[in-house]
């Protein structure tokens, strides 16, 4: 699980409700979401949140009525995905969420009491807090899991996005104007008058990108300004990568049509790339004899390999005691032979022992959670890994860009064979498959 920042604070204090329904049973339903329900006062709180975070720039808001629908959309989606990691056996446990609490509050620079205390004077509750919390962990770890198994990168990818660097990081904010799969003549074309319409308001100056984005984007991140934070060129997609060197800051192109609809990219500002820094790192080359704790007689155990190092000490030979006598099957038939590893590799408690000795040393016989050991170690070297971690840089930021395309359309689709039934604002209809 990636470690939380203290931003994620504000978006759990905004969307702090997505399973209010489960202490209000009476209170007014907004939506029914397949077996589910959003409530009426979740939805009011989700907004007013919003407003709150928009104080003294309403303005840049679209009216009231529209807001309200794209709240109910992201807590549709909240609750689609919770109800997804559910059925797949995601699981988030009590003491991982009070993790992340001590997280977020040591990040906020507050003690967990003290953003409790918080939490309270600013109208929001603890419980609804911590649910919050689990639907963002649970959407974590299914998002982790979906690219797991739908997102590969391959070594030439890696080599040809290596080739292409230009030392650079842009800053980007798009407004994404969405049509549904397999959008119809009349949707696409009311979708490329929508964006036209966008545009032109933007190249008159009549509104920024960022309240534009807030009021007619269909993205996810609508209600953040359409910020897409800092990337690579290679993090960019490839319909706009060839175009982005030659923007100024502040302006736009497009509107380009992707998979997931019309979209305008604006370049907020650039600065150098914080490539991969020289690095290198100890490694050590070790063998060692394992004997496991099998019976739960510990005092055996550690009977067993004093003798052992005792017969070294002795002038036995450590890989033929190791070959006769070693737990460890991957290595037993290798004398114990570990090859080259870095100090954390085999766990602190091994690491540590090995950085401790003297090459050609053995150790006293130590104890780590998978038994006894006793090692001896063999020769270390300082190994240059630049290379290794420009390259994982790369295939990281590859796979995230890969990821975050799947990742909404699979969103999409999960939105769009869902039943959902709106019952506020507007007249109640179903949508999804039930309606």
């Amino acid at each position: 699980m990636k470690t939380l920042t203290a931003s994620f604070l504000a978006v759990a204090l905004l969307f702090g409700t997505a399973a209010h329904a489960q202490v209000q049973p009476l209170d007014r339903i907004a939506a029914v979401v397949d077996e589910d329900v959003i409530l009426q006062s979740e939805l009011d709180l989700a907004l007013n949140n919003v407003l709150a975070q928009y104080a003294g720039r309403q303005d840049q808001l679209p009216p009231r009525d529209i807001l309200q629908r794209q709240v109910l959309e992201r807590l549709i989606l909240v609750h689609l995905q919770s109800a997804q990691a559910n059925q797949t056996g995601v699981r988030v446990s009590e003491e991982e969420i009070d993790t992340a609490i001590s997280n977020i509050a040591a990040q906020n620079k507050l003690s967990p009491d003290q953003m409790r205390q918080q939490l309270a004077s600013d109208g929001i509750s603890y419980d609804d807090f911590r649910r919050s919390l689990r639907d963002e962990l649970l959407s974590q770890r299914l998002r982790q899991r979906f690219a797991q198994t739908r997102i590969s990168v391959s070594e030439a990818e890696v080599e040809a996005a290596l080739a292409s660097q230009d030392g650079e990081q842009y800053h980007l904010a798009h407004i994404l104007v969405a049509l549904p799969d397999g959008a119809t003549p009349e949707q696409i074309a009311t979708g490329q008058q929508k964006v036209d319409g966008v545009k032109a308001l933007l190249d008159k100056g009549e509104m920024t990108f960022a309240a534009a984005a807030v009021r007619y984007s269909d993205s996810p991140n609508a209600l953040e300004g359409g910020d897409l934070g800092w990337r690579s060129l290679d993090e960019i997609p490839a319909a706009f990568a060839n175009t982005i060197r030659g923007l100024q800051k502040g302006q736009v192109i497009g509107p380009i049509r992707g998979p997931s609809g019309f979209q305008l990219l604006q370049l907020v500002e650039t600065r150098a790339s914080d490539t991969a820094a020289a690095q290198s790192v100890t490694q050590f080359q070790a063998r060692h004899i394992l004997v496991r704790d099998e019976s739960g007689d510990d005092a055996k155990a550690k009977a067993r390999i004093e003798t052992l190092r005792a017969r070294i000490a002795g002038g036995a030979d450590f890989t033929e005691v190791a070959k006769e006598s070693s737990d460890d099957s991957f290595s037993k038939d290798k004398g114990g032979e570990l090859g080259w590893f870095t100090q954390d590799q085999f766990g602190p408690e091994f690491g540590a022992v090995v950085a401790a000795l003297q090459d050609g040393q053995v150790s006293a016989p130590f104890k780590t959670q998978a038994g006894w050991h006793i090692v001896q170690r063999e020769a270390s070297r300082q190994t240059d890994v630049t290379d290794d971690n420009r390259r994982a840089q790369m295939r990281e930021r590859i796979g995230q860009r890969k990821l975050e395309d799947e990742w909404n359309r699979y969103l999409r689709e999960m939105r769009g064979e869902a039943f959902v039934d709106i019952r506020t604002g507007t007249p109640a209809a179903a949508d999804g498959n039930g309606g």
